[in-house]
């Protein structure tokens, strides 16, 4: 453990949940490139990806279900855009800060020095493993996490509803395809690049197997969100809000 990590006991404290499984808790702090660092020094480390995979979903029941009780007056359009506002990697990495969750993660050496622990995309992955955590600690609990995570959600939203402002390039983007039945979008990894403390990917937009924008960024949800504007200004759609 890097001698500049909280106790995790204050971090189950922050978040109002205790683990009875801290393995579980464990697995969710860890980043692959400490499992990687400690692979090579033959340990074992289980990194956080698996249980980002369940969170994501995890989170996207709580807060879809949230939404379709408490905003009556919305259309599925609408509920569609904002919960992608609230699930995003910058809302995410917000409400991972904000429980200073970034103290507690298990990096590699490189990652360390390269301020990882400031990195949205790594905050934001730790933070949906953090969720997938609560659920299986808890027994498959949605309400254990819905405790943890609600008063964040419902900030979110207020927000948004203040501002007006939510940005998901690619629901725009599907929205304009799906008019035409049998249209096939997808996102495709071309390329990845660079140390594993600062890859950089590559992802093509692509109709029909047709590529209609690029994007590069630090995160894969980041690069689709970039190649998803692109294609959006080929069609002629404004994407400077």
């Amino acid at each position: 453990m890097n001698s500049k990590m909280l106790p995790q006991a204050k971090l189950e404290s922050t978040i109002g949940y205790t683990f009875k499984n801290k393995e579980l808790l464990n697995e969710a702090l860890t980043h692959s490139s400490y499992s990687n660092e400690c692979r090579s020094k033959g340990n074992s480390a289980v990194c956080n990806e698996r249980l980002e995979f369940l969170g994501d979903s995890v989170l996207s029941i709580v807060t879809s279900r949230y939404l379709f009780e408490n905003l009556s007056d919305r259309q599925e359009g609408d509920m569609t855009k904002i919960r992608a506002a609230v699930v995003c990697e910058k809302a995410l990495s917000k409400f991972a800060r904000e429980v200073g969750l970034g103290s507690y993660i298990y990096l590699g050496h490189g990652e360390e020095m390269n301020r990882g622990r400031e990195r949205a995309s790594i905050l934001a992955d730790a933070f949906e493993a953090l969720l997938a955590a609560i659920y299986l600690d808890s027994g498959h609990s949605f309400n254990a996490v819905e405790s943890f995570l609600l008063p964040y959600i419902i900030g979110e939203i207020e927000s948004i509803g203040k501002t007006g402002v939510f940005v998901d390039y690619k629901t725009a983007l599907q929205q304009i395809v799906q008019q035409v039945e049998g249209e096939r979008l997808e996102y495709v990894l071309v390329g990845e690049e660079g140390p594993d403390h600062k890859k950089l990917f590559e992802v093509e937009a692509r109709l029909n197997s047709n590529v209609i924008g690029r994007g590069k960024a630090h995160s894969k949800r980041e690069a689709e969100q970039k190649a998803a504007r692109e294609a959006l200004a080929l069609f002629g759609e404004k994407t400077d809000v």
